[in-house]
C-alpha cells in the first residue's frame, strides 16, 4: 500500500505566471491546482462575457453612426442651449473601455485554454463593473436623446452583415476548442450536456443567418442603376460654415447637382439662410445683440442680420474636424462670411446652371410677415433671375399658389395621396426609405431624396437601393466614390456562404474529434508509466496532471515488484528524480 501526502508542484512557466498576475495579481511561481472554479467566479466571468459583448456592439453602434455625429451634436444643443462636441468624449470613453474588457476577455479565455482557476482580481471587478454600468447609462441616454438613431443599425447591417456572418463564424468556430475541452475533459453531468446543446443551438443560428437579412448590394451588375446625384445639404458644411455663400460654392466646386437651403423670413420681408430658431450657434449675436440673443432669429430685420458674423463659430467650434485641412487663406474667408439671403444663394446656383431645394420655415404667430411670407419668397426667387424649373419648394403647402415649381414632402406618404396632392419629389431620412418603397415612387414618376448621406457605405446602400439622390454634408466625401463600395451577385454570395458554413462545420468537427483523442490519451497514463517513462516523454501539461490526480487521490494501489525489479527500476528512475529535483519540487511518500 502507498500513502500519500499532499504534493505541491511549482513550475516556472513565464507565460502562465504572466497570466495570472495580470487577471488575478498572483505574481509568485505559479501553484498549479486543480480545483474548480468557483461559482462566484464564474458569475464574474458570465459578467465579463456580457460587458465584452455589450461594448462591441456599442463600438459598432458608434462607429456606423460617424454618419449623423453633427446630428447628435445639434440634439444636444437644442436641448443644452449650448454648442458642444459630445461625440469626442464618448468615443474615447468607449474605446478606453472597450480596450480594457478585451484584453480581460483574452486573458480569461487564456485561464480557460490553459485548464486554470478563474480567479478575477479585485480591482478588475471594479473595473469592468464600470465599464458595464457606462455602457448601460450611455444607451439609456441615447435612448433618451437619440433614440431614432437605433435604425443606423438596421440600415447598416445591409452593408455589413454579409462580413460580420463571416466573422461570427470564425468566433463559433474557435469557440468549439473551449466547449469540447470542456465537455470531454469532464465527468459527463446535465451542465455539460447544456452547454452542449447551447452551442450547437448557437452555430445552427449563425450557419442560417444569411436567411434572416437582406443586402441591396446583393445583385447583378446589370441591375444596377445610375450613380444618385449629390444634392449639397447647406451647401458643404465640412469645408465652409452651413448655408453661407462660401459653402455653397465649395458644394457647387465638389460636383453637386444641386443645393439645399434652410429658409427664414426676417421682420422687412427678407428671406435668409438659417437652420436654427436663433441666431446663437452660428453667429456672433451674443457680442452685437446680447440682450436678444435668445430671441427668434425671423424677428430681427435683414439689416441687423447682415451686420453679424456668420463665419467664426465655425473655426471656433469645428463641427466637423476639418478646420485644421483647411489653408490659411480658407480661414481668413471663413472668418469674414456674413448671413447669406435667398436671392444670392439662387443667384450662384443660376451662374452655376445648378438646381435648388428649399426648406421653408413659416414665421411664427405674431410675426409681421406671418401672412405674406409666400409672396416674400416668390419675390426673392423671381429677382434672383433663376428658372422656377429647376426650384424645388418644401413644404407642399400653397399647392395652388405654386405654379412652375417642383414640389416636394418631407414625409413619407401614400403614392396615392402623392399624386392627389401634386408632389413630384420626397425628401426623406434615410431610415425611414426601402428599396420597395423607392421602386414603387420611381415606377410612379416621384423623385426621392434622402438625407444626411455623408459615408461612403450608406452612399453605396442606397446606390444599390435605386435612389436617385441624395442630401449630403460631405459632398466631397461621396464624389470619391465611383463605383457602390461591394456589389456581389446572389451566385457567388451564395457559394460563399455554403462554403464558409462547410467549412466552419469540417473544422468544428475535427476539434471536437482532436479533443477527445487528446484526452483520451492522457487519461490512458497509469502511475508506472508515469514515474518510469516520464523522463523518457516530452513533458506536457497532461502528464503534469495526471501526475498531480494519481498523488492527492487516496485510494490508488499498486502491487509491489520483486527485488531484482526494484533494482532496475531505481537504476532506470535516476535521470527522472534527478530532473525533478529543483527547489520548485517537493514531496513526501511513505511506505508501509
Amino acid at each position: 500500500m502507498v500513502k500519500h501526502q499532499p504534493l505541491q508542484v511549482y513550475e516556472k512557466q513565464i507565460l502562465l505566471s504572466f497570466v495570472t498576475g495580470l487577471y488575478g495579481c498572483r505574481w509568485k511561481r505559479y501553484q498549479r491546482s486543480q480545483d474548480e472554479s468557483s461559482k462566484w467566479e464564474c458569475v464574474w466571468f458570465m459578467i465579463l462575457c456580457s460587458s465584452f459583448l455589450l461594448l462591441l456592439s456599442w463600438v459598432y453602434f458608434w462607429f456606423v453612426a460617424q454618419n449623423d455625429f453633427n446630428e447628435f451634436n445639434w440634439s444636444i444643443y437644442n436641448r443644452s442651449g449650448e454648442w458642444m462636441d459630445e461625440t469626442l468624449p464618448i468615443i474615447l470613453s468607449t474605446a478606453v473601455g472597450f480596450s480594457y474588457v478585451t484584453f480581460l476577455m483574452i486573458l480569461a479565455l487564456f485561464h480557460v485554454s490553459l485548464g486554470q482557476q478563474l480567479n478575477l482580481f479585485w480591482l478588475h471587478k471594479v473595473g469592468v463593473s464600470a465599464a458595464l454600468l457606462s455602457t448601460l447609462s450611455g444607451v439609456l441616454s441615447v435612448d433618451d436623446i437619440w433614440g431614432e438613431e437605433w435604425h443606423i443599425l438596421r440600415v447598416s447591417l445591409q452593408s455589413t452583415a454579409p462580413f460580420l456572418h463571416i466573422l461570427a463564424l470564425a468566433s463559433v468556430t474557435a469557440l468549439s476548442w473551449f466547449v469540447a475541452g470542456y465537455v470531454i475533459g469532464r465527468e459527463r453531468s446535465n451542465l455539460q450536456g447544456t452547454v452542449m446543446l447551447l452551442y450547437f443551438i448557437l452555430v445552427f443560428l449563425v450557419y442560417l443567418a444569411p436567411l434572416m437579412f437582406t443586402c441591396p448590394c446583393i445583385m447583378d451588375r446589370h441591375r444596377l442603376k445610375a450613380r444618385p446625384a449629390v444634392i449639397g445639404r447647406r451647401g458643404a458644411p465640412m469645408l465652409a460654415p452651413e448655408n453661407t455663400l462660401m459653402s455653397f460654392s465649395r458644394a457647387l466646386q465638389q460636383g453637386t447637382s444641386s443645393v439645399e437651403a434652410d429658409v427664414s423670413i426676417s421682420v422687412d420681408g427678407v428671406p435668409f439662410l438659417m437652420r436654427d430658431h436663433t441666431l446663437r450657434r452660428t453667429t456672433d449675436v451674443g457680442q452685437i445683440f446680447p440682450d436678444r440673443q435668445f430671441s427668434e432669429a425671423s424677428f430681427f430685420n435683414w439689416t441687423e442680420i447682415r451686420s453679424l458674423n456668420a463665419g467664426q463659430w465655425f473655426l471656433k467650434s469645428d463641427p466637423y474636424w476639418t478646420v485644421q485641412a483647411l489653408t490659411a487663406r480658407d480661414r481668413s474667408k471663413i472668418s469674414n462670411q456674413t448671413v447669406c439671403s435667398l436671392v444670392e444663394m439662387l443667384r450662384l446656383v443660376a451662374r452655376s446652371n445648378s438646381s435648388a431645394l428649399i426648406n421653408i420655415r413659416k414665421p411664427p404667430s405674431g410675426h409681421p410677415r406671418y401672412q405674406n411670407w409666400f409672396m416674400d419668397t416668390l419675390w426673392a426667387v423671381q429677382k434672383s433671375g433663376i428658372s422656377q424649373k429647376r426650384v424645388t419648394w418644401s413644404p407642399d403647402t400653397h399647392r395652388g399658389r405654386v405654379r412652375g415649381f417642383h414640389m416636394a414632402a418631407n414625409e413619407k406618404l401614400p403614392v396615392k395621396e402623392v399624386k392627389q396632392r401634386g408632389i413630384t419629389s420626397l425628401t426623406l431620412h434615410y431610415s425611414k426609405v426601402h428599396p420597395k418603397d423607392i421602386e414603387e415612387y420611381l415606377a410612379n414618376n416621384v423623385s426621392v431624396t434622402v438625407y444626411p448621406v455623408n459615408k461612403a457605405w450608406l452612399y453605396s446602400i442606397m446606390w444599390c437601393s435605386g435612389v436617385p439622390s441624395v442630401s449630403s454634408d460631405a459632398p466631397q466625401v461621396l464624389r470619391k466614390v465611383s463605383y457602390p463600395i461591394w456589389l456581389m451577385s446572389q451566385n457567388a454570395y451564395k457559394f460563399i456562404w455554403m462554403a464558409s458554413d462547410l467549412v466552419s462545420l469540417t473544422t468544428v468537427i475535427g476539434i471536437f474529434c482532436f479533443q477527445k483523442w487528446r484526452m483520451s490519451d492522457a487519461q490512458h497514463c497509469n502511475a508506472e508509466w508515469i514515474v518510469l517513462n516520464a523522463v523518457r516523454c516530452h513533458s506536457n501539461r497532461d502528464v503534469n496532471v495526471m501526475k498531480e490526480k494519481l498523488l492527492f487521490s487516496g485510494d490508488l494501489t499498486m502491487e509491489l515488484p520483486s527485488p531484482e525489479e526494484i533494482s532496475q527500476q531505481r537504476t532506470e528512475a535516476i535521470p527522472f528524480f534527478q530532473a525533478d529535483s529543483s527547489p520548485g519540487f517537493h514531496s513526501s511518500v511513505t511506505m508501509s
